[in-house]
């Protein structure tokens, strides 16, 4: 076990980053957590209400390498999560330009100022399934060594983090640790398929819409809740093998249509539902079944939140934004 006591984390007030702030500051009280925003986010603060006073939060775009320079100079974090990235796959084809130089450079720039800094914490580098795009039916489940194959913009982005990772720690000896996540449930990211389709049933409820909208439903996922994945991600630190990658995925193998199944049983009143083209990517991954025996082996880490309760927290948490919602117009 490492023992760490100054925690930094990118894209702290984004959905991922909001909870693994949550997490650590539940479980881990005596860690110092530091975060960083871009003054032009349209990232809401409002991921971090509930910890707003225990976070330490610092004005700082990747993209700047003497903001991020600065900043880390500052902080001198003993542990680094890199969440921060445009993260919205069908946008990465509307605007492929801007996510490639975000990611990949925001990426470049925080590696080399640590290197530049000298600075010696452990890095996790938090990539995604996406990088392995659509895999052939013999990979599956998908092992670490599955070949890379990414379908958008986005993926090779991520792709291009995953790999100035390795190189960073081949060249320079740094402590980084790469994982790839797969689909997890997230009620605070609403470009997600199982997010949005849990917001417009609690629209629908509400009686202000008539009608969910969806994208492709035959895609197969294998879903985890967004609290065990934040989970698995400081275990990560404390355990895995610096220069190796991880998968990291649940148990509950489902397909979009069968989610959205799912969903409008647990409605409170008939969800009438149809397909629009607007939704549909230009080439979507269809198949993302993990094998995650490794991390598994690493780390003895397994998912806790039954497939249901997290269903039913993304439920409640889409109701309860609506709410919100109507009470600050009112």
């Amino acid at each position: 076990m490492r023992n760490f006591k100054r925690v930094f984390i990118t894209g702290i007030t984004g959905s991922g980053g909001s909870y693994l702030a949550e997490y650590i500051i539940n479980h881990h009280p005596h860690m110092k957590v530091f975060g960083i925003s871009r003054w032009h986010s349209t990232t809401s603060a409002n991921n971090l209400a509930d910890i707003f006073k225990k976070v330490k939060l610092y004005e700082c775009d990747l993209n700047d390498f003497s903001s991020i320079l600065t900043t880390l100079k500052k902080i001198k974090p003993d542990v680094i999560f890199h969440l921060a990235s445009h993260a919205n796959v069908r946008t990465s084809f509307l605007t492929p330009l801007a996510v490639l130089q975000n990611n990949i450079l925001g990426t470049a720039n925080l590696l080399e100022a640590i290197r530049h800094l000298k600075l010696d914490p452990v890095l996790q580098i938090c990539s995604t399934s996406e990088v392995y795009g659509q895999v052939d039916p013999k990979n599956v489940p998908i092992k670490e060594d599955c070949p890379i194959n990414p379908s958008n913009p986005y993926a090779v982005s991520k792709v291009a983090q995953d790999l100035l990772g390795y190189t960073y720690f081949r060249s320079y000896g740094m402590k980084i640790i790469r994982t790839r996540m797969f689909a997890y449930i997230n009620p605070r990211r609403e470009d997600l398929f199982a997010t949005s389709f849990a917001k417009q049933v609690a629209i629908i409820e509400a009686g202000v819409q008539t009608e969910l909208v969806h994208g492709n439903l035959n895609s197969v996922r294998t879903l985890i809740d967004v609290r065990d994945a934040m989970e698995a991600y400081w275990v990560a630190t404390q355990r895995c093998q610096f220069g190796e990658v991880y998968n990291i995925g649940g148990n509950t193998v489902i397909t979009v249509g069968e989610f959205l199944t799912l969903l409008k049983k647990y409605a409170k009143c008939k969800i009438p539902s149809k397909v629009d083209p607007a939704l549909l990517r230009p080439s979507d991954v269809t198949l993302q079944i993990p094998n995650i025996l490794k991390f598994k082996k690493a780390t003895g880490w397994k998912p806790k939140i039954s497939f249901e309760s997290s269903v039913q927290f993304l439920l409640d948490h889409a109701r309860r934004e609506l709410l919100k919602g109507w009470r600050k117009t009112s």
